[in-house]
Order: structure tokens, then sequence, then C-alpha cells
């Protein structure tokens, strides 16, 4: 796991090194270990690892072939390397390291283009090919690991983040009225290729973009989820049996592919109690867990820990448990913020970044329980979208659009309003072909898009900001595959989760398995009282918000002066949406 950058000249110049310096300082923390560059005519290459698969010198980056002519720099793990390397050298090929990364090289070597589809994990690489003066850039299929790039007539950039392509400088950095509609109206997801700011993109999921130093370009889709069912019809025990199967496979994978020792994010909920059982039953004697609880709010407790200690009773792992007060939420919520490659409104961020800082100092590899409501249908939005009537983008708006678009026009001000992006492109990702049913089309959107930006992108963000790796067996693509060729009705069944929840029985407390659905509890932040709300009106009152002028003060004062009135259908709040858009601006675009 590790931060990756570069530069590629499309004017015949030298990419500009002092650059390439300021953007791998920001990515420093993803890579604390080791940092490294390359540079050949108009391409230049860095890298910061973060030392999981052969810590020798061997698996330093940037890593070049010269007998390949290749040279790549990568983000990721690939957990099918070992199988990959037995290939390759029965094909003829020689390794002098042990890790994943020279695999990646000498498989673009053999498969070219199509290496992408004989790899399973999560990675964001780059392969400079010194004959030809060409650049590949890919992205695993479920987007795990972030890819940004800026793209213009002199030069084209890339990077883990958004905040090394700033400082690299020459990046637009003025709004992009599409994105800034899905921010507003999708939980602040603004799906691949936008971002919030124009002049920065991100390869989309499942992708590889070829460039060369004339600026001639493709982006090629390699692989695309079908929510199909099989030709041949399964019982509910059959694709239980298949889906307990392929879930151990992949969390096994998980493990084994490190050289150093491998905790669980333990929520105390049933998808990070799962990981805990089956990591246990695969051989895991002295398993390192951790959990992260809040103060108490009169409406809310601020932790899960009854939960979480049930699963630590009955596993004995080596457990951690980390109480943070409430006032120091705040205090380090700017921390957070500049953490974020994005802007993001999950109040959880905040949550997963102490966590993470905590983590850091015991283990390198976590496994999190992120992906399996998307996958397996764990949310109570679903329900509500399947009882209603209207078209696909009706009953999915209904039920999950922050603001319908009329809202929208008087929330931002008005050179900032335009057309209903986000319902534009709601609709035309759920006709897209391959899903037999509403629910298949609805889950395939949210796994292959909806989820990449939102938890997906929170928890390597806030993982990757103190040096650790966080892996997500749910995600694993054969597991995904798998799970979406199930009808849907039946992840449905048990109030969502029907083949985890059935999983989890006789190996789970009863307690974790029914409990109801749990969101990560942040009181300080949930609660728009007291120095949550003083901190939010501060930030929107300031001189740079107030010249900015992007929000349509009128609905500002609204907020402020109902401050716990006003909420998303799914219970966030719109005034924490425009504060939390605010601040990333003014600590990640302003001071640039």
């Amino acid at each position: 796991m590790c931060g990756i950058c570069g530069e590629l000249r499309l004017d015949g110049g030298v990419p500009d090194l002092g650059a390439l310096t300021r953007m791998m300082e920001k990515l420093r923390r993803r890579g604390p270990d080791h940092g490294g560059t390359y540079s050949d005519g108009a391409l230049a290459f860095g890298h910061r690892r973060l030392a999981i698969i052969d810590l020798s010198v061997r698996s330093n980056q940037p890593m070049v072939d010269a007998e390949l002519g290749l040279a790549l720099v990568f983000n990721g793990t690939l957990y099918n390397y070992p199988a990959l390397r037995r290939e390759l050298l029965q094909k003829g090929y020689h390794f002098y390291s042990d890790g994943d990364t020279e695999v990646i090289l000498k498989a673009y070597a053999e498969w070219g283009e199509a290496c992408v589809e004989h790899m399973q994990g999560m990675f964001a690489f780059a392969v400079w090919e010194m004959q030809r003066k060409r650049l590949f850039l890919a992205r695993d299929r479920l987007g795990i690991k972030p890819l940004y790039y800026t793209f213009t007539a002199n030069r084209f950039l890339f990077a883990s983040n958004v905040q090394a392509l700033l400082a690299a400088g020459g990046v637009d950095s003025a709004i992009d009225t599409v994105a800034l509609h899905h921010q507003f109206t999708l939980h602040a997801v603004v799906p691949a290729p936008r971002t919030i700011l124009k002049g920065v993109r991100k390869l989309p999921p499942a992708n590889t973009f070829t460039v060369d130093r004339e600026g001639r370009h493709h982006l090629r889709r390699y692989w695309a989820l079908e929510a199909r069912r099989p030709p041949v019809a399964h019982s509910a025990e059959e694709w239980v049996a298949m889906v307990g199967e392929a879930l151990q496979k992949a969390v096994q994978s998980h493990l084994s592919i490190a050289d150093v020792p491998v905790g669980v994010l333990l929520s105390g909920g049933l998808d990070s109690s799962l990981l805990v059982a089956l990591l246990v039953r695969a051989g895991v004697e002295d398993l390192r867990t951790f959990s992260i609880g809040f103060e108490d709010q009169p409406e809310e407790k601020g932790s899960e820990f009854e939960f979480s200690d049930q699963v630590v009773a009955r596993y004995h792992t080596q457990h951690h448990k980390f109480v943070i007060p409430n006032d120091e939420v705040l205090t380090r919520l700017p921390e957070a913020v500049d953490a974020m490659a994005e802007p993001m409104v999950g109040q959880d961020a905040v949550a997963f970044y102490l966590l993470a800082e905590r983590v850091s100092r015991e283990v390198k590899v976590v496994q999190s329980g992120q992906g399996a409501d998307e996958v397996f249908g764990g949310y109570f939005w679903y329900p509500q979208m399947e009882r209603a009537a209207g078209s696909d983008l009706e009953r999915f708006r209904s039920h999950y659009f922050d603001r319908d678009h009329d809202e929208y026009l008087h929330t931002v001000a008005a050179p900032y309003r335009g057309d209903d992006h986000t319902a534009n492109l709601v609709a035309s990702l759920l006709a897209e072909p391959g899903a037999d049913t509403f629910m298949d089309r609805v889950l395939r959107m949210d796994t292959t898009t909806l989820i990449v930006d939102d938890p997906v992108k929170r928890v390597d963000n806030m993982t990757m900001a103190w040096g650790l790796e966080a892996r997500v067996p749910f995600l694993d693509h054969h597991l995904v595959e798998l799970a979406f060729q199930m009808p849907p009705d039946l992840k449905l069944q048990d109030d969502g989760k029907f083949p985890l929840k059935r999983l989890a029985r006789g190996i789970l407390p009863e307690g974790v398995i029914d409990r109801p659905k749990g969101y990560f509890p942040m009181p300080a932040l949930k609660y728009v009282r007291g120095p949550a709300y003083n901190f939010m009106r501060d930030v929107l009152e300031t001189r740079a918000c107030r010249e900015r002028g992007l929000y349509d003060r009128v609905y500002v004062n609204k907020l402020l002066a109902e401050p716990e009135q006003h909420f998303t259908r799914i219970k966030g709040s719109k005034l924490w949406h425009l504060a939390l858009l605010e601040l990333w601006l003014q600590r990640n675009v302003d001071c640039v």
C-alpha cells in the first residue's frame, strides 16, 4: 500500500522535478517507509512506500526492469500474485524480488493492457514503456484504490490524492458545477471521472487509461458487473453455502498475502464480527481487534462496545478498545478534513481517522467490513425502494437523494445552478444493461459507483493517513460476482443481508446477528448543537465562505436558524454538508 504520482510532458519538455517532490510530500503519510523517484525524458515517477509484502529493498519503487524496458509505480495489493508469479516463471520470466510489485511488471510485458484481467486485488498503478514512450494506468474493478489525474495541453499529471496534484501547481481549482450537484444530492459522492474541481479527474473503477507523449489517449473498461440469475436455480441453503465458501476464500487470501500481522476493525456490527469469526476459523490464533467509541449523548450511546465485547469474549482476540472524548472530535476534525482526497460528509470519517491513528501503532494491515451492506442489501432504504412505485429513477430518488433539484437550486448561488445532473446520471446508470430487476440495478449501481466514493474512499483515506492498509474482503470481485447472481429478494430477507446472517448463526452471538443495523456513532457531530453547531456556523460565516459565493445566503441562514430541523432522507445534516465542503475548500484549495 503506497502513494504514487507522476508527470508526462506532452509539449516536448521535461518534467518539473520540483513539482514531483511537492507531490511526494503530500503522499508521505500514505507511504512512510521509503520514497523514490525515476525519470526518463518526458516522464517522471514518484513513489512513497508502505512496506507490507517483501519488506526488503528489492521491492522498493519506482521499480525498473531495463531488460523489459518498463518502469512501474504501484499502490495496492494483489492477492493472487503467488499464482501469477508461478505462471510467469513457467513462461520464462525471471524475478529478483519476492513481492507483488514485480509481478505487475512481468504481467504487463506478457499480456499488455489485458494484464489487469489476470489480477485479483486492489490496485492503482502506472507503467511506463521506455521504447514506445507510452504511459499506462489502471485501477481495480471496484475502485478500492484511488487514482486522480490532471490532463492539459502541456502535461499529464497523476497521483493518489487531489492534494498532491494541487501541490504540483497549475491545476484548475474552479468548482465543477456538475460535480457540485452530485456533492449535495448523493451524500458527497461525485462519481468518476469528475471531482469537485474542474481540473482534477479520476480514473473510473475497472478502467485502464493509455496516453503517449503527444497526448493521444484512450480509455478502456475491462470489467462489468452483471446482476443476472444463473442458468441453474439454487435453493436458499445452496446460496448460503456458496457465499460462505467464497467469503472464507476472500478472508483467507486477504490474510495470507502480508509479511506483517493483520488485524480487524471490529465495530460490533455483523460484518466486522463475521470477519473475526472467519479469521479464527482460518487458523489465526493471536488475532488483534480494534474498536472505538465516544462519549454518550442523552439520545444515543457513543459506542457499540456492548456488541464488540461479545465477539471478543467468544474468540479471545487481542482486543484494543479506544474511547475518544467528544471535545477531541472537533479539535481533530480539521486534520481529518486535510486527509480527505475529496470532501466527504460521512461523519464516521473522523472516527476512522482517530481509530486508524491508534491502530497504526499496533499493526500495519487491517481487515474491514466495508461493502457488505451494498453487496448483500443491508441498508434500510432498499426495502423502501423495492415497495415504491414509479420509474427506476423515481423509486431511487424518493428514498435516497439528499435534496430534490428544486431545493438544490435554493442551496447554491445563481452562478452554480443548472440542470438536474444527478437525476440524469442516476437514470443512465440504472438503465445500463445486464441486470434482471430493479433491485439488481440499484445494488449494482451502489456497489460499482456510489460505494466507491463514500465508504470505500473514506476508509482508504483515513487509514492511509496513518500508514495503515485497510483490506475489504466483502469486495473481493469473485465474491461480488457470485452475490450478484443471487436473487435480490433473498438478500433482503430478514431485514437485509440474509446470507450473512445465516452464515453467522452458531458462530456469532445472537445479539450481534439480530441487532438493528447500526452506524458508527458520532454524537459530537450528529447532534447539531453546542460546540458542533458553533463550529459549523463559524465556518459558514468566514470571510472566505462569503467571498467564494458558493451558497445562497438565504438558505444558509435558514439552516443556521433551525440546525436540527433539516436532515436528508438518510438522516444526514444539511448544515453539516455545507460546512464540510467549505472547510475542505479552505484547507485544501485556498491554501495552495
